[in-house]
Order: C-alpha cells, then sequence, then structure tokens
C-alpha cells in the first residue's frame, strides 16, 4: 500500500513538471530539482545530475527518459512507468488542443506576440539548466577544457551528437587513467558531495 501511493505520488507529481516544461527535457532540470530534490527529498542533487547524463545518451526525448530513470530510482519499474506516465499523458493532451488552436489562430497578433515572450524565456530556461549542470560537470581544468573542446567541434566540424558522447567517455576514462599513472588523485565523488551541501545550505535545507 505504502509503494502505491509512492508511485502515485511520483505520477503527480511529474504530471505537474510536464505542463509547465517548455523548451525541452533541459527546462525540466530546475522543476526537477525543486520538486524531486527539495520538496521530496527522494534524491539528492547529483543523482539527478547523473540521471540527465544517463537520459542524454541514450535514444529518446530526454524528457521521458529522465522522468523514466527518476522513477525507477525512487519506486522501481512501477515508478518509472508512473513517472513516464506523468510526463506523457497531460502533455499530449496540452499539445493536441494547442496544435489545433494554433491552426486556427496561428496569425493572430497576440498569439504572435506570445510567442514572441516565450521564445527567449524558454533560453533562459535552459541556459540556467546549462549552469547547473556545469557546476557539478566542470570540476578541474581537464574538465574545462573538454567543454571547450566539445564546443569548438560542434560549432566548427558539426559532429552527431551521439559521436560526441562516445568521445567524451573514452576521454574521460583515458584521463582519469593518465592521472592515476602520473600519481594523481582524481576525487570526483568528492567534489560531487560538496556541491550538493553547497546547494542545499543555500536552498536552506
Amino acid at each position: 500500500m505504502r509503494n502505491w501511493r509512492l508511485v502515485w505520488e511520483i505520477f503527480i507529481t511529474f504530471s505537474k513538471i510536464g505542463p509547465v516544461t517548455f523548451g525541452g527535457g533541459y527546462a525540466m532540470i530546475p522543476l526537477i530539482e525543486r520538486e524531486v530534490v527539495i520538496k521530496k527529498k527522494w534524491l539528492q542533487l547529483k543523482e539527478v545530475s547523473e540521471i540527465f547524463a544517463v537520459a542524454e545518451s541514450v535514444p529518446g526525448a530526454i524528457a521521458i527518459n529522465s522522468a523514466t530513470f527518476i522513477g525507477y530510482r525512487v519506486a522501481g519499474v512501477a515508478g518509472a512507468m508512473f513517472a513516464m506516465a506523468g510526463i506523457l499523458i497531460p502533455t499530449f493532451f496540452i499539445v493536441l488542443v494547442l496544435g489545433i488552436s494554433f491552426l486556427l489562430y496561428k496569425d493572430h497578433p497576440k498569439i504572435e506576440a506570445a510567442f514572441q515572450g516565450i521564445r527567449p524565456a524558454i533560453v533562459a530556461l535552459i541556459t540556467y539548466a546549462g549552469y547547473k549542470i556545469g557546476k557539478m560537470a566542470v570540476i578541474d581544468k581537464t574538465t574545462f577544457a573538454t567543454v571547450g573542446v566539445t564546443v569548438f567541434c560542434l560549432l566548427f566540424f558539426h559532429l552527431h551528437p551521439v559521436l560526441i558522447i562516445v568521445i567524451g567517455g573514452i576521454a574521460g576514462i583515458a584521463l582519469v587513467k593518465i592521472r592515476d599513472y602520473l600519481g594523481y588523485n582524481t576525487s570526483l565523488e568528492t567534489h560531487k558531495d560538496e556541491t550538493d551541501r553547497d546547494y542545499y545550505r543555500g536552498s536552506g535545507i
């Protein structure tokens, strides 16, 4: 009974997150932090960051992937199914209604004006999400250089994102091995824990 209450709570939580997530999966990150980390305390911030890293590395929409992974981490298979349903069901009907409305009123001046305000707001949400992930991902000069090289490759060589992810994973393993061989200690977990403590301290938790 307790488990079903939990999965139902997961469904309700993601039903609230999905309809207000404009701009795709990355815009979900601030909302998931607030609902899953701060309010519900189901996961820690570093776990959410790891889940999003996995969600963007596999096929499918990042919003659905991340919700499914979070639900599974919290309540197993049932949690994954209810989290995915919570993201999909309300959003499906909202998109259906908006799609029909947009076809009917797409040339209306007020609709065009609304989109002029929504687009920059979406950019702000995605930028904030990138900043939050960057605080945990960029932990030293090596990771900072990796970000710079990756951005350069995306801008000028137009490499496929899957190839970038695979190269990044291989480079990460190789760099850790090299640091260990040279006698340098790579303490990633310690840094994550410190980042979490700073986050919760700043949130008043």
